[in-house]
């Protein structure tokens, strides 16, 4: 690993192992959420478990999108993206979204947020808002969101640690 000093400096990682570097980071808990919207496509969405919130004022989340994922597209062309964070008992919801070529929705419980993104019912919490800022860092978009709207509900959260969903040892 080399660290160059000055402008412009240069972190490189060229010789990390990439599963040893997901099992470090694997030992940081996070949430789960689902990013929602009604795309010119249709309904779109995807997990994500890289979310936090940016700024109170203005009111900004940010999340990571990966640039493979064939359903960030469509969420991206919509006006409106809805987070839903995911409650304890919404695991099998986090997996379904996980998953490329199915339909996502088929069987899920939604309505609409003020701009019309799915708000998914039994979800710990909902934010709506509008895509302001976009940048793409190695095989994921940062992705900068003004929230709209807000709600929260009463339960526990699910959580993501070392490859999967809840706390093992």
């Amino acid at each position: 690993m080399t660290l160059s000093a000055g402008t412009g400096s240069v972190l490189s990682m060229n010789n990390l192992d990439t599963a040893k570097f997901k099992e470090v980071v694997g030992h940081f808990v996070t949430g789960v959420v689902v990013v929602t919207a009604q795309s010119p496509q249709g309904l779109a969405g995807f997990t994500c478990q890289s979310f936090g919130s940016l700024s109170l004022e203005p009111t900004l989340v940010s999340f990571g999108a990966s640039a493979a994922s064939q359903s960030w597209p469509k969420v991206r062309s919509s006006p409106t993206v809805g987070i839903n964070i995911l409650a304890s008992d919404q695991e099998d919801l986090a997996r379904v979204f996980a998953t490329s070529g199915v339909d996502k929705f088929e069987g899920v419980t939604w309505t609409p947020g003020i701009g019309g993104a799915p708000m998914i019912v039994g979800a710990l919490a909902f934010l709506e808002g509008r895509v302001v800022a976009v940048s793409t860092h190695g095989d994921h978009d940062l992705v900068v969101v003004e929230v709209d709207q807000y709600e929260h509900f009463a339960g526990s959260p699910l959580v993501y640690y070392r490859g999967g969903y809840g706390f093992r040892d």
